[in-house]
């Protein structure tokens, strides 16, 4: 398998799945074709639905970068939305939201998208944030991407940015990671014990034809040899930009954590993967306001202090890697809530979800 972990090392890029809405109403629009447009820098793209709309960055030398790239990504499509009586919005769910009103985007990967996973797909009316950092060797990239794991019930903890679905309340955080977990492939990766076993298991499945090629694994966590990369995905679409950015800094200290960790021959930890799978189950439920397993032990603990405890020490690699300012927004999430708390909040007040929308379209533009 071809890839391009050649570095350089620690670079960013990030990818933000936004809601195309009716200015007035603030309901899902099936628009996507109209606000499709060339970007000064990165790319505008469309998602499974017409009512989704991507922005991704360039891959970016640090956080200053990319940014100034994703501001001027949501200031543009924000712009060009208000031309045409459209809104944009960043959660994790639309609250009221009906997956059966949405049409699928006309490209042939959707459509056969649908055609293989039919109602799972249909029904994936969910919006992420996907953080890529450039890795310079494959072998290193396998050790991050497993080092990850363990990583990935704090940041879901604290990107958690869904606690509405279909109009009702669900008493979850994080209600997309139910909704995406009904796909195929998805959830706590595998581990792998090296590249060599990445390539040999990824060809036997595109061997089995089961799938095209390894873009059809959506785990939280994946290497990604077309961008040479590690791309974490576990991530609710975060409302404001700052969190967004604060979220993709922490993620970069992680790596690079991790990139140092295999430098110096170290070996990773080894939990149950279903431990693993259950930390995350409840971060889904509680977010912040919950508690974890505090791996390799098996005491429970807040989830606000295993967080506080990660950011403490990534503070010194985003110091070095010139995102300390930008780690202050997930103090922010920490000291204030997430987003799924804030929703809150706002419909507890009045118990009316089109508040809740336009508090997040008021938030959602920078």
């Amino acid at each position: 398998m071809e890839h391009r972990f050649t570095g350089p090392a620690y670079t960013i890029g990030i990818e933000e799945e936004l809601m195309i809405l009716d200015a007035d109403t603030l309901e899902l629009v099936n628009a996507i074709e109209t606000l499709l447009e060339p970007a000064p820098s990165g790319e505008i793209k469309p998602e499974l639905m017409e009512s989704v709309l991507e922005v991704a960055t360039e891959p970016c030398q640090d956080m200053a970068q990319a940014g100034e790239q994703l501001r001027a990504l949501r200031r543009q499509v924000a712009q060009t939305a208000a031309t045409k009586n459209l809104a944009i919005g960043a959660a994790g769910t639309h609250p009221f939201a009906m997956w059966e009103d949405q049409r699928i985007v006309a490209r042939p990967r959707y459509r056969d998208l649908i055609s293989a996973l039919r109602f799972v797909a249909r029904q994936e009316l969910i919006f992420g944030v996907h953080v890529h950092v450039g890795i310079d060797d494959p072998e290193k990239a396998i050790h991050v991407a497993n080092g990850m794991r363990v990583h990935v019930p704090v940041l879901l903890g604290l990107s958690a940015n869904s606690p509405f679905w279909r109009g009702d309340q669900t008493g979850l955080a994080s209600t997309r990671t139910p909704i995406f977990r009904a796909f195929p492939r998805v959830g706590i990766p595998p581990t792998y014990k090296n590249w060599k076993d990445y390539e040999r298991r990824i060809e036997f499945m595109v061997g089995a034809r089961v799938i095209d090629d390894y873009t059809y694994l959506w785990h939280d966590v994946r290497p990604h040899p077309n961008f040479g990369t590690v791309e974490v995905r576990v991530m609710d679409s975060q409302t404001h930009v700052e969190h967004t950015l604060g979220l993709a800094a922490l993620v970069q200290a992680l790596v690079r954590e991790l990139a140092e960790h295999f430098d110096a021959g170290k070996r990773l930890s080894r939990y149950p993967f279903e431990m693993l799978d259950e930390n995350k189950w409840l971060a889904a439920r509680h977010g912040l306001e919950g508690e974890l397993v505090d791996l390799p032990h098996s005491d429970r603990v807040s989830t606000r202090a295993l967080a506080r405890r990660l950011i403490d020490r990534m503070r010194d690699h985003c110091r070095d890697l010139g995102s300390l300012g930008e780690l202050d927004a997930v103090e922010d999430l920490l000291g204030r809530g997430n987003g799924a708390a804030r929703q809150v909040v706002v419909y507890e007040a009045n118990h009316d979800l089109r508040e809740v929308m336009t508090e997040l379209v008021a938030a959602t533009a920078v």
